[in-house]
């Protein structure tokens, strides 16, 4: 529900009453441990291993390719990129959302049809969120619990709110986050895990082109709004964590693919389960590793459920990154593709274009995965896969296939770059 006057005017009470309460610890931002503090000298000294880290868990196969030690390269900037940020603005007292994953931070295979958006926060904080929920298909923030980019290791989410269950008739919503809900308060509230600390935006989109994403913006009503100047510690503390962050997030997922192939799932696909690793609750993934010559396709068939909000389908490069959706037809969603008379979705993983619509393009990348989602579906089925010559694809689908021409391609290509470069992205 929108936050009405009288809501409104208990927030303030409730913020004024916090801020008092608080300002006995307004100088905590400003005092100087005697700490060693850090230096650039040292922070690079430190990055300096990382090249051999990675290098060591990309497989044996790989390792000597100059295109893969590139991307390698490309990976640990990456990382670099996405730590600098919590670096630069990640104050857990004045949080603020920021970029979690995208194409310029290809961490952790970011679904093509998702933004991505993180806020760092305190368990024992109180929290308003607020904005509008925007025309896309859905948006849920999610309570994540100890930081993989911190920790190294994969967590279960905590909790997730669907801002469907609190935006207005217009969209708007504001909700409370905090450990008790306020006394006195009667607005939406959201109770606060004692072990989170981060929020995670998910936003998915389905036609990228008119749907609008969310809007949000978060304040914590438990501190002065007005923030300090950093003292040296902070400073040097956010850059001395980088490069285990860095490390942490360059390599978690580069030996994943690697890891499919000698279970036996190549051009062959199982259930992944993510629920330990921040994944959507709701959400049923699968994936399987393929291999291809230029003049080989894959053929994936599956039913489509009758009750299904979401499905989408997606190829990775062998390091786990999500193959460029904006430049090359790399993904497909439930809006973009066109299903058979028969209800089934078909669609041709090859790097030469067949000339069908449901084409998935590895973009030069001859061996990958692939990965599939179902979010609340009437049912999970594993779609099949048969592997054909590109020549020969045709012979394999109904008649009554959706074709394009290569100036058709052209134009679908241009329209979902603009379209995706208009999301909004930070």
């Amino acid at each position: 529900m929108a936050m009405g006057k009288k809501q409104f005017t208990t927030v303030l009470l409730l913020t004024a009453a916090l801020l008092t309460h608080n300002m006995l610890h307004a100088g905590d931002n400003t005092v100087t441990s005697s700490t060693e503090l850090e230096t650039w000298g040292n922070f690079v000294d430190k990055l300096r291993p990382l090249e051999q880290r990675i290098l060591d868990k990309i497989p044996e196969r790989l390792r000597d390719d100059p295109q893969i030690r590139q991307q390698a390269n490309r990976l640990l900037l990456m990382a670099t990129a996405r730590t600098a940020i919590d670096a630069l603005v990640g104050d857990r007292k004045h949080p603020m959302f920021v970029p979690e994953i995208n194409i310029a931070i290809n961490l952790f295979q970011p679904n093509a049809d998702t933004i991505y958006k993180s806020a760092l926060i305190e368990p024992d904080g109180v929290y308003r969120i607020s904005g509008n929920r925007g025309t896309i298909l859905f948006a849920k923030l999610g309570q994540l619990g100890p930081d993989m980019l911190r920790t190294g290791q994969g967590s279960a989410p905590l909790s997730y709110l669907d801002l469907d269950d609190v935006a207005d008739k217009n969209g708007r919503f504001s909700v409370i986050i905090s450990p008790e809900k306020p006394q006195g308060y009667d607005g939406d509230w959201w109770e606060l895990n004692p072990k989170a600390i981060k929020l995670m935006l998910r936003q998915v989109g389905y036609d990228w082109a008119n749907e609008v994403d969310t809007s949000i913006a978060i304040e914590r009503l438990d501190t002065p709004a007005a923030k300090p100047r950093l003292s040296a510690q902070q400073m040097s503390d956010s850059l001395a964590e980088l490069p285990t962050m860095i490390g942490n997030a360059s390599t978690f997922f580069v030996d994943h693919v690697e890891a499919l192939r000698n279970e036996g799932y190549i051009n062959k696909l199982k259930v992944f389960d993510v629920s330990q690793m921040s994944g959507l609750v709701g959400q049923s993934y699968y994936e399987g590793a393929y291999d291809l010559k230029d003049d080989e396709a894959l053929i994936v068939s599956v039913k489509v459920p009758d009750v299904c909000k979401y499905w989408s389908l997606i190829l990775t490069n062998d390091l786990y990154e999500t193959i460029d959706w904006y430049n090359n037809h790399s993904s497909l969603n439930g809006a973009q593709a066109k299903l058979d008379a028969d209800g089934y979705f078909r669609a041709v993983i090859s790097a030469k274009d067949p000339g069908v619509h449901n084409w998935l393009d590895t973009a030069g990348f001859d061996s990958g995965a692939i990965q599939g989602r179902w979010l609340d579906c009437s049912g999970t089925p594993m779609p099949e896969i048969q592997k054909v010559a590109v020549g020969d694809v045709n012979k394999h689908l109904p008649t009554t296939t959706a074709l394009v021409s290569l100036d058709e391609r052209e134009e679908i290509i241009r329209a979902r770059r603009a379209a995706f470069q208009q999301r909004k992205l930070w």
